[in-house]
């Protein structure tokens, strides 16, 4: 599910974000932690996945895979690279 960063305050690693229908939801430090990123800015697109009881547990870029997508999301550069043969 992709969202856009509401807010986000780099010194306690939390923020929110606005879901496409106007929702707002909050992300602790540890949905944080686990992306490798260092900050984010308001208006950024990322993609989110909710844990148990909905809250986001993992965000990310949203032109990045997520890490723990469990083999649903293609490597990068894997798009393109079979189609293309041997040359």
């Amino acid at each position: 599910m992709q969202a856009t960063v509401r807010s986000f305050d780099p010194a306690a690693g939390s923020g929110s974000v606005f879901l496409d229908d106007g929702t707002v939801a909050g992300f602790g430090p540890a949905a944080f932690a686990g992306s490798g990123l260092r900050l984010l800015r308001p208006g950024q697109r990322v993609t989110i996945r909710r844990g148990l009881g909905g809250t986001i547990a993992r965000l990310t870029l949203a032109t990045f895979p997520l890490a723990d997508a469990g083999g649903q999301d293609a490597p990068p550069g894997a798009a393109g690279n079979a189609a293309a043969g041997p040359r």
